[in-house]
């Protein structure tokens, strides 16, 4: 697909997650499910828990004031797909423990990794801002199925290529343009210099409204697209549509 903006200046990749990078059923039909199932047992072993503490107190007093209230509000939450830090970070928490068991892996569009590692052999730097945690960011990258494996639990761990982590609490709400402006200042480049890749129309618009480019990424199961926002806006299905001078 032809892309209308230029491109030429790009130093660095702005990437979401979920619908972007990785399946929103992986989100939505595993992890969030696993997170679930999880937190009965941890609110029951770990209330007081010096540990678990600041994942409760994070959240507002009228829910915080049982286990049972905690995980009715956590639940409603997460049906609704609110996207609030302190769910958030919560779930990051929840989610380390199957990561670890290997009781899933991150599945990545198979365009991904490939892209991303030729974009950063030829110096762009490549960075992450998702309404998942900073720390459930990493954990989704340090635990990559690995497809060249027979394993099916087999995993690569490509931290390593991400320069830079951003989530609602360190840069913003991902529909506002202060966020974006934000994060171009913690990269330290021009806003015309990062290229933003979503595939939520409204967070490309707040990219696009600072100055930043930016390009609507249409994965399988993901929203539909208005022809209106199919014209309005540069699409690709791929990563590897995008063709930028330094990879």
């Amino acid at each position: 697909m032809l892309i209308k903006q230029d491109l030429e200046d790009i130093e660095v990749v702005l990437l979401d997650i979920e619908g972007t990078i990785c399946p929103i059923s992986f989100v939505k039909n595993t992890l969030f499910p696993y997170a679930i199932r999880a937190l009965p047992q941890v609110l029951k072993q770990k209330w007081d828990d010096s540990a678990f503490t600041p994942y409760r107190d994070a959240f507002p007093e009228e829910y915080r004031s049982s286990p049972e209230a905690l995980q009715a509000h956590v639940e409603d939450l997460t049906r609704r797909d609110v996207k609030v830090a302190y769910l958030k970070n919560l779930q990051g928490y929840l989610w380390q423990s199957g990561y670890e068991s290997r009781a899933y892996n991150t599945p990545l569009f198979p365009d991904v990794l490939p892209q991303l590692r030729k974009w950063c052999e030829a110096g762009l730097a490549c960075s992450i801002y998702s309404s998942g945690s900073v720390f459930a960011q990493r954990l989704l990258f340090e635990h990559i199925k690995d497809d060249s494996s027979s394993d099916p639990k087999a995993i690569v761990d490509e931290r390593k290529l991400i320069r830079a982590w951003f989530d609602t609490t360190n840069a913003g709400p991902k529909t506002e343009t202060a966020s974006y402006s934000k994060i171009a200042g913690r990269v330290q480049v021009r806003p015309y210099k990062v290229l933003f890749l979503s595939d939520n129309v409204r967070e490309v618009q707040a990219a696009l409204d600072i100055g930043m480019k930016s390009i609507v990424v249409d994965r399988p199961d993901n929203a539909l697209l208005t022809e209106e926002e199919q014209t309005e806006y540069d699409v690709v299905a791929s990563l590897e549509e995008i063709k930028l001078p330094r990879g």
